[in-house]
């Protein structure tokens, strides 16, 4: 139940209210879990053939924001992004890394999205600057003849201001560029990643915005976001074709309930 209620995206105190368990046992079945989760995606999500790949991150921060943090604690406290990527037709989620948003994190993430993937296929990301290096980290870099890579830019308004709010951002432009090999303009998008960046505020408290629900420990945050994409992976029925993604993309033939997650040899 607790790991059910942690999927949906309760807090962990509100958990031990509910459940009448006290806060540090939360805790407890959450790094339990999660470690299992973590151990159990890292050897099953390996040598997967799909043919189209979105990525996106999602900002995220640990104990205080970025400009609070000291040159002691800048590596583990402050702005921690979430880098994930996704296959747009089963919505499985491949590969995620959690860090500072600069080319070191994203050099990671793309050598770890590299081992999981077997085969050619078609990537989309943002203008982030590391993805587009030719050399070192870039995707081009790291996968070479096996992907047709392309970026999609997108450019806002400034939005009006009514006293202390302000209106959503309105987009203004929409920018496809092909980076390297041939990749299909159609296919071309982020939007199906932005979508799932989403569901991860929605079902992961931590990162709802504006709330006491933050991350006070890197390794809680990392494990919590493992928790949630093996359910989202394997528990979870998607809207867009009424299967689990794990279903959707061949590894299972049924969905899973949250004890033959925990149950998953590792």
């Amino acid at each position: 139940m607790v790991v059910k209620m942690l999927a949906e995206g309760c807090g962990v105190r509100a958990i031990a209210r509910l459940t009448d368990l006290n806060k540090n046992t939360v805790l407890n079945i959450l790094e339990t879990a999660g470690q299992h989760c973590w151990q159990f995606l890292d050897q099953r999500l390996v040598n997967l053939r799909v043919s189209d790949v979105e990525v996106d991150e999602v900002f995220g921060f640990v104990k205080t924001l970025e400009y609070h943090v000291t040159p002691e604690t800048a590596a583990v406290y402050g702005d921690q992004y979430l880098f994930l990527a996704m296959e747009r037709t089963s919505k499985l989620i491949l590969n995620w890394e959690i860090g500072k948003r600069g080319a070191e994190t994203a050099a990671d993430f793309l050598y770890g999205l590299r081992r999981r993937i077997s085969g050619h296929c078609q990537i989309t990301t943002d203008g982030f600057k590391p993805y587009c290096e030719k050399q070192q980290c870039g995707v081009a870099a790291v996968f070479g003849s096996d992907a047709d890579y392309g970026i999609e830019m997108k450019g806002y308004s400034s939005p009006p201001s009514f006293g202390k709010r302000k209106a959503p951002l309105q987009l203004e432009w929409i920018k496809r560029v092909a980076q390297s090999g041939n990749p299909d303009p159609a296919k071309m998008t982020v939007n199906h990643m932005e979508r799932q960046n989403l569901n991860v505020r929605l079902f992961n408290r931590r990162f709802t915005r504006k709330t006491l629900g933050y991350s006070k420990c890197l390794r809680n945050h990392r494990l919590a976001v493992a928790l949630q994409i093996a359910h989202f992976n394997f528990c979870r029925v998607h809207s867009a074709h009424k299967m689990t993604p794990a279903m959707a993309a061949g590894l299972t033939d049924h969905k899973w309930t949250v004890g033959e997650l925990l149950a998953a040899p590792v």
